[in-house]
Formats: C-alpha cells, structure tokens, sequence
C-alpha cells in the first residue's frame, strides 16, 4: 500500500494528475515496440470506458493503467505508438485512468516494480525473447497477467497469476489481435478485478494475497540470479570440468581413443545395410492401451559391431508441424547375433489413446561422447 501511494505520489509530481491509489494498478513497462502489442491494452481500457454509464460498478471500482518505456530512437512505429498512448491518456475521459510515464530508468523502474498490482505484457506470439521486466516484478510481490511466451512460459502457474495461450487462433495476425483484446477484457474484468477488490471485514483481500504469497512461493524462486549462478555450475560448468580432466587424464588417451572410433566408424557407416524391419500391421491390426507394440529390425553392420551403433523409436504427435512435440523415445534391444547381422527388438506397451507418428533412427553410439549430437551421423528407417 505504501508503495503504491508513493508511486500516486510520483504520477501527481511528474505528470499533473491525481490517481486513486486504492485502485487496481495495471501496468505496461517495456520497450515500446509493435510486436508487444500496448495498443491491445488501449482497446481494452476503451472498451472498458465506454461501458462506463451502463456499468455502476465502474466507478466503485476504478481502474489505472500505467505505461512507461521507450523506443528505439530509429523505430518510428514505436514512437507513433507513444504519442497514440499519450494523446488518449490526455482525453477528458481518460485523465488519471490511463497515465504514460515518460523519461523511463531504473529509478522508475524501482517504483513501477514494487507499486503497482498486475504486470501485463500482451506480445506478438512467438516473438518475446524472456521479458525480464514481468520477471522483477514477480520477486517484489506483483503478478503478472501474460501471453504464454518468454519467461511465463515457464513461470506460469494457476491461482498465482494469470495467462494467455500460447497458440494462435488464427493465420490473420488482425483477427488474433482482435481475439486476444477480448480475452484480456474478460479476464481482466471477469477475473482479476473482481478478486482484487473481494475483501472481507477487515478490508483484507483474502484471495488476492493468496495469489500473492503462491506467486512468491512458488514461481519467484525459480527466476532468481542464484538460482541461474547453481544451474550453470551443475548443469554446465562441473560436468565441463569433470570431462575435461577424463579426457586429459594419461596423456589425453581418451581423446585418441575417441578420435580413432569416429574415424572407423566414419568408414564403415554408409556400408550398413538394412535386412529386414518386422512391425504389427496397424492397417489391419487395431492395438489397443495397455497392448504391446513389438518391432523388431536386422542389420547388416559389415565391419562395426554392435555396440558402435544405437537404433531406437520416437513417437511424436500426430500433427501437420514440421518439428511435432516427442512424446516418447524407447530404445532396441540387442536380442541376437549372426557374424556382422544383429537382430534388434523393441516392445512398447502402449498408454496413449490416439494417433500418433513414429520413426526408427540409427545413430552411432559411444559410452564417452558427451551427448549424442556429437557425432553428426543418423539414418532414419
């Protein structure tokens, strides 16, 4: 509360006008750009305002929209954009309701941060790179309301803020604006503003603070620079480490040993032959959840063994997209050998209703590579 009044405060001193600090703050802090969409909150904040004589209940409970940012001094987009934001804000109707706060810095940025209630960030799917702002915001208590991109893809969670799909309606980036205007006023209207102003006998908006204390508890800890500092060094930066010395240890043997079986298995990669691949005739046969799915593939490895070469499955959602989500990757077993032919076999029990597709793919494989993308050889059967 003290920090919204101080942040009344500095509108009145900077920008001549009187807001309400007991009212809802929704604010647009950012670069100003096309892609972040402000303007999809002017549509909000206009409709709101003209429903304002046929909806009482306006006037109980008022609404301030904030904006604040700067543009690129070469981005005339973003500076027309300004001066539309500025020129409503100074509307008769609008005077105090819709406030742009210029000459944006960190010393603003601190007031913003930590006085106002929702930060709102409309972008252009798939466009927002992280959106650090909403992210300091989130560790002084506020909560966000944005599109599923950036960092709130990761941060979102329900009853500790609020969110736009991820996944576009439609092709026509003017009909998904459209859309995404009204879903904002309805949630805004229909969700967020009523809990905001829901307070029980002691003036204490009980379900406002509960979103509060579960977005603190837990979305803020994961976006923390020491939370960043741990998962480079356990994720990164030891196992970096640890590698180096193995592959340094005894002369840097291993890295011989390594170099000495990519090169063999270079030579002899494009000599495999693929003998057979046997697989339940899913044209005539309808498996069922909970069923086995038994495939089972030979090959000819010629002059590598067996263990020089991984086969395994990936299922992926049955969609038009050329990179469809992975759903699942199961392995093959080595059931049989016969010289230079081995015998492979994969069960999967099935747990998914649906259609799904699938690909078998061979790649080298090697105890010591880092990852499997590290020797740019695959074959897909």
């Amino acid at each position: 509360t003290g920090n919204k009044a101080h942040l009344a405060a500095y509108i009145q001193t900077h920008n001549g006008v009187t807001v309400n600090p007991d009212s809802i703050f929704d604010i647009q802090v950012k670069r100003i750009h096309e892609y972040k969409r402000q303007l999809l909150n002017i549509l909000h904040v206009l409709h709101l305002y003209n429903q304002l004589k046929e909806n009482p209940d306006l006037s109980i409970h008022p609404r301030t929209f904030i904006f604040a940012g700067k543009a690129h001094p070469a981005d005339e987009e973003g500076k027309a954009l300004i001066k539309h934001i500025i020129d409503i804000s100074k509307q008769p109707e609008f005077i105090g309701k819709i406030i742009f706060l210029e000459n944006y810095d960190m010393e603003l940025a601190k007031r913003l941060v930590s006085g106002v209630d929702v930060w709102l960030n409309t972008p252009t799917r798939p466009l927002e790179a992280s959106g650090t702002s909403g992210q300091k915001a989130e560790l002084n208590g506020v909560l966000n309301f944005s599109v599923l991109d950036g960092w709130w893809y990761e941060g979102f969670e329900e009853e500790a803020g609020w969110s736009l799909t991820e996944k576009k309606s439609f092709d026509n980036q003017d009909f998904q604006d459209d859309l995404d205007a009204a879903t904002i006023y309805s949630i805004l209207e229909n969700e967020i503003v009523p809990l905001f102003y829901d307070v029980n006998e002691d003036e204490v908006p009980v379900g406002w603070v509960r979103y509060i204390k579960n977005s603190i508890a837990h979305i803020a800890p994961r976006f923390t620079t020491r939370r960043m500092i741990d998962d480079y060094l356990s994720r990164f930066y030891q196992p970096m480490h640890n590698r180096l010395k193995t592959l340094c240890a005894d002369d840097c043997q291993l890295v011989h040993n390594i170099a000495s079986w990519k090169r063999r298995v270079m030579s002899g990669w494009n000599d495999i032959e693929l003998l057979e691949v046997n697989m339940p005739d899913i044209a005539r046969q309808e498996l069922g959840i909970g069923d086995d799915y038994i495939i089972g593939v030979k090959l000819d490895l010629k002059q590598l063994e067996d263990i020089d070469v991984g086969l395994e499955m990936l299922i992926v959602e049955s969609t038009e997209d050329d990179f469809p989500p992975i759903l699942h990757k199961e392995p093959f077993k080595v059931i049989k050998k016969e010289g230079s032919v081995v015998y492979y076999e994969m069960k999967y029990k099935l747990n998914l209703p649906g259609s799904f597709k699938f690909g078998i793919r061979m790649f080298p494989k090697n105890e010591y590579l880092p990852h499997q993308q590290d020797f740019a050889l695959v074959r897909w059967f």
